[in-house]
């Protein structure tokens, strides 16, 4: 299975932040496409839609975000999975009760890891801390 990335490296891919060019280099040294699944679709279009409220950037930027993004898709850049969402789900309960006392990880965050987990990506990608921290203790390779 492809490298699992989360939502915060995938919008780092696609709109410029200070995780952008670290994103680009792990793209660049890694040619092969990134899992893409039905929570991603919803949290980049929610990302690039909440930047826009927040003033971060224009609307213009966003819909050229979305544009790219769907561009990847198309030419297999990222690749669609469907995720078993109830094994990542029972998975995720485990994982909170397992970790997150410790870590401090979010519902999202673990949701992420057990998706990756599930489809048994061979790699998680993130810039949040906590989530490589997690993906890390249940056996994933954490890169960038």
């Amino acid at each position: 299975m492809n490298p699992y990335a989360d939502s915060s490296f995938l919008v780092s891919c696609y709109i410029k932040d200070a995780n952008t060019a670290s994103a680009n280099d792990y793209l660049a040294r890694t040619r092969t496409p990134l899992v893409f699944t039905a929570l991603h679709a919803l949290e980049l279009r929610n990302a690039f839609e909440l930047g826009v409220f927040r003033g971060l950037f224009a609307s213009a930027d966003a819909a050229a975000a979305l544009r790219d993004m769907e561009s990847d898709l198309r030419g297999g850049r990222l690749e669609r999975i469907a995720v078993e969402w109830p094994v990542a789900l029972r998975l995720s309960a485990r994982f909170s009760a397992l970790h997150s006392a410790t870590i401090g990880t979010r519902s999202l965050d673990i949701l992420h890891v057990a998706a990756a987990k599930t489809m048994r990506a061979v790699g998680f990608v993130s810039f949040d801390n906590r989530q490589r921290t997690l993906a890390a203790k249940v056996g994933l390779k954490v890169a960038p």
